[in-house]
């Protein structure tokens, strides 16, 4: 089984980056975890260059590969004037046609210094998963306030209650996974 952690931060030392990396240690034994932090390899979308008679971008098609190879998701963002980065709604918009989130069990976190976590930007992105398609997880979905504080200079998870709450969404991600039917 394979989950991709997918950052939405354009920022190559983001607290995001951070996150995902600590929910990813915490994975249940045997899983296989990716990362996506590319977002700003993508081109602007447009839905010119996505029609069915043109090829895309070599960096999207490596997206929807990741995407598509992925039996979850765990996607993360941090809240830039109160919405999810324009980079990452970008790279979105590039998902759209290939139907690769549809059905996808889905976690997504957001973080932020502030008191609600980026839950605005999270409430965004959880929008246009929606209209994606994906299987959002709500045991694997959650806002991250004060995010600073529970990190270490390092990055490390410092804060032992987000510790096992991102213990507690990985299982419940994995958990999310439909188990193929040996029988057909």
């Amino acid at each position: 089984m394979t989950i991709l952690a997918f950052s939405g931060s354009p920022r190559s030392a983001s607290a995001i980056g951070h996150l995902l990396r600590a929910a990813v240690a915490v994975a249940p034994a045997g899983i296989n975890c990716t990362f996506y932090e590319d977002v700003l390899a993508l081109p602007l979308f447009s839905p010119d260059l996505d029609a069915p008679s043109s090829s895309v971008a070599p960096a999207v098609a490596a997206l929807r590969e990741q995407l598509r190879a992925a039996d979850a998701v765990l996607i993360a963002t941090p809240e830039y004037a109160y919405g999810m980065p324009g980079s990452l709604k970008n790279a979105l918009d590039w998902l759209v046609s290939a139907g690769s989130f549809y059905g996808k069990p889905t976690g997504v976190l957001s973080a932020s210094p502030s008191e609600v976590g980026g839950d605005r930007a999270r409430a965004g992105l959880l929008l246009t998963l929606e209209a994606l398609g994906a299987a959002i997880v709500p045991a694997a979905s959650f806002p991250i306030p004060l995010v600073r504080t529970r990190l270490g200079a390092a990055g490390e998870v410092t804060d032992t209650g987000l510790a096992t709450k991102l213990t507690a969404a990985m299982t419940a991600l994995v958990a999310a996974v439909p188990v193929p039917d040996l029988a057909d």
